[in-house]
Order: structure tokens, then C-alpha cells, then sequence
């Protein structure tokens, strides 16, 4: 089969999909790959054009993630170190406390990094007072203290997989603490400036080297704009923020595979250091803010085996090794938390697998 029909199938199913979810306000979908001559970057619904830029949500912990591996290869943490050693005593004071017994000085950046801290979360607690109250504001911080006197942790520091923003709050704050820097201005200086991503910048934080003529696409959750909801932003921070068009989501998903950001060993410990998530219909390990597809022999083969970063408002970005080829896109809706991985793995996946 030729590339271009292949290429001709995705477009066609991407389209199909956002025309019969009246759901959907804005869809975004970029295929490339040298090796099968693939490269598709196309928008569907009320998108100003595959250019605009897009919030990709929790895609964004991939970026944080990999901050904090900057900072291991520059010897300035290692992912045992416990966490109290970068944070102050007011965060760190009863922490995780669990059935009386406080297991805070327990805590590992790896947990976090994991998910496997113990502590809950607090951004859809904290996400449905902003959307009751559009006075009420919260910085990540104060969302870390207000989640100790409030919420209840839910394991052992290590005993189970709980995906939460909280980690990566604390991910962010330790970047700052050991630069001295504030986390929007460590990512520019790190990610963003070194790759040309010019168009990229952290949500209510900062602003880009080249300015889009074009709004960011809307982002929306149970029918509310999430980028319309007043110091949002707040609560967003390490634990997503990114934003920029997909071409330069690209960029970035290039230089981790190709060293331009870490080391090849560093990328495998983040890629390899993982624990079983699950997942509603595709099974999924968790790295350091890396979701890996499980696959299984019959069921899902290893040929389907890819792995990237994921966005609750149906955000991907990944790379499928066997046809190397890197799949970044977005349905900008709640809705589509997990259709937009089953989109990607039974509609983009399985067409490029037929190029072999």
C-alpha cells in the first residue's frame, strides 16, 4: 500500500470522527514519520487551521518530567533523594499522614515522578470550586497545603499507582527551589529556547518568543471552557500548562528520542521505571510521566507497542517505535480521555502498520 493512502485513510477517519461528535469543538491530529514518508498535520470542527496552538493538558508532565532529569544529569538531585531535602517545612509538615502515622520524609522524587507518592489530588476538588466560584483562586502551593488539612492520602508513600497533580506541584516547586528560578522561566530556558519552539510558553505564566496571531483552541471539561475559568492557571502549572502549536510538540518529542534534551540512559530510566496503571479499554504501564501501551500476545500484539504523554482532555503525544513514526493530537474535550487513545492506537496505528 502506498503512504499517500494511508495517509488519505487517517485523514478521512479523524474527519469522520469529528463530524459525528457534536462534542468535539476542535480537533487537532499530526503523523509524521521519515521512514514511511508520513506527514500529516490536520485540524477539524471550529480550528482556525492545523497551526493553532492548543493546550495539551497533562502532556505537559512529560516536559516537568524531564525538567527533573535535566536537573539528575546535572547531579543536582537523584530520583531516590527524599523530597524533604528540596522542600521547606511548612509543605512538608504532615504531608502524608496515614492512619495516624506520618509518612511524609518517605516520599521520593521517583514516587512522584510515578505517581506512587500515596498523596491524592486536589485539582478536580479545587477545579470544581473555581468553576462554583469565579472569585476563588489558589495558587499550586497553597493547593498543596489546602490538600493536607483537606483530603485524606490514599497509600503508603510506594504501595500503590495514584495519578494526581499534587506530585507534580511538588515536581515544579523542587525545580524551582534547586534553580532559583520560577518553573515557566527553567522550561524556556531549557525545552523551549535551546529547541526553537518560539511559539511555546506555560499557560498564565508566560509568553512566547513569537506571538500566534491565532487564540489557543478551547479546551473544555463537562461543557466549560477550562481556559475560560478565571486563575485556572494556578492550578495548572507543573502539572500541564505547555502550550504551542503540535509542530513544535514535535520538536520536542524528537529531541528526547534523539538526545538533544537527556542522555539515552536517562530516557530509558524514565521509559523503564514504571508501574501498572490500567486503563478503561488499553492497558497502560507508567513511567515517569510516561504511559507505555501493555500489549498483549492475541489481544493488543507488540507491533502496537508506543509509548508518549497523555492529556485528559484527549491529548496525545507518542512515539510508535516499529514504524517510527510520532502521533500528536487533541479533541480538546473531557469526553475524549481515553477515545482519543483508542483513536490512535485502532485508527492511526493499525493504517501505518499496513506500510510494512
Amino acid at each position: 500500500m502506498e503512504p499517500s493512502v494511508v495517509q488519505s485513510k487517517i485523514k478521512a477517519a479523524f474527519h469522520k470522527q469529528v463530524q459525528k461528535d457534536k462534542k468535539i469543538k476542535s480537533a487537532f491530529l499530526l503523523v509524521h514519520s521519515d521512514k514511511l514518508n508520513i506527514s500529516l498535520n490536520i485540524s477539524g470542527g471550529e480550528a482556525e487551521g492545523p497551526g493553532q496552538l492548543n493546550h495539551m493538558a497533562s502532556v505537559g508532565k512529560l516536559f516537568t518530567a524531564t525538567l527533573i532529569s535535566i536537573l539528575y544529569e546535572k547531579d543536582k538531585l537523584s530520583f531516590n533523594d527524599p523530597i524533604n531535602k528540596f522542600l521547606d517545612t511548612e509543605l512538608m509538615n504532615g504531608l502524608l499522614v496515614l492512619k495516624g502515622k506520618d509518612y511524609s520524609d518517605k516520599i521520593t522524587v521517583r514516587h512522584l515522578l510515578m505517581q506512587t507518592s500515596g498523596l491524592n489530588d486536589v485539582f478536580y476538588h479545587l477545579w470544581k470550586k473555581l468553576i462554583k466560584n469565579p472569585d476563588f483562586n489558589i495558587t499550586a502551593r497553597e493547593a498543596v497545603l489546602w490538600g493536607k488539612k483537606n483530603l485524606k492520602p490514599v497509600a503508603i508513600p510506594g504501595k500503590k499507582f495514584f495519578y494526581t497533580d499534587t506530585n507534580y506541584y511538588l515536581l515544579g516547586m523542587i525545580i524551582e527551589n534547586i534553580t532559583g528560578k520560577k518553573f515557566h522561566e527553567v522550561m524556556h530556558q531549557y525545552v523551549f529556547n535551546p529547541l526553537g519552539m518560539k511559539h511555546a510558553y506555560m499557560y498564565g505564566f508566560s509568553t512566547p518568543q513569537i506571538k500566534s496571531v491565532s487564540p489557543v483552541a478551547g479546551l473544555f471539561m463537562k461543557g466549560t471552557n477550562f481556559l475560560s475559568v478565571e486563575g485556572v492557571h494556578h492550578i495548572d502549572y507543573s502539572g500541564g500548562s505547555v502550550v504551542a502549536p503540535l509542530e513544535e510538540f514535535l520538536l520536542f518529542m524528537k529531541a528526547l528520542l534523539n538526545q538533544k534534551i537527556i542522555k539515552k540512559e536517562t530516557l530509558d530510566i524514565m521509559l523503564n521505571d514504571d508501574v501498572y496503571m490500567g486503563f478503561p479499554t488499553l492497558g497502560f504501564n507508567y513511567g515517569y510521566a510516561i504511559w507505555k501501551l501493555k500489549t498483549i500476545p492475541l489481544i493488543m500484539p507488540s507491533k502496537y507497542f508506543c509509548w508518549g504523554g497523555v492529556g485528559v482532555t484527549g491529548a496525545f503525544m507518542f512515539f510508535h517505535p516499529r514504524t517510527e513514526t510520532f502521533l500528536i493530537g487533541t479533541f480538546n474535550d473531557y469526553a475524549y480521555r481515553g477515545k482519543a487513545l483508542e483513536f490512535m492506537v485502532k485508527k492511526v496505528i493499525k493504517e501505518l502498520l499496513k506500510l510494512e
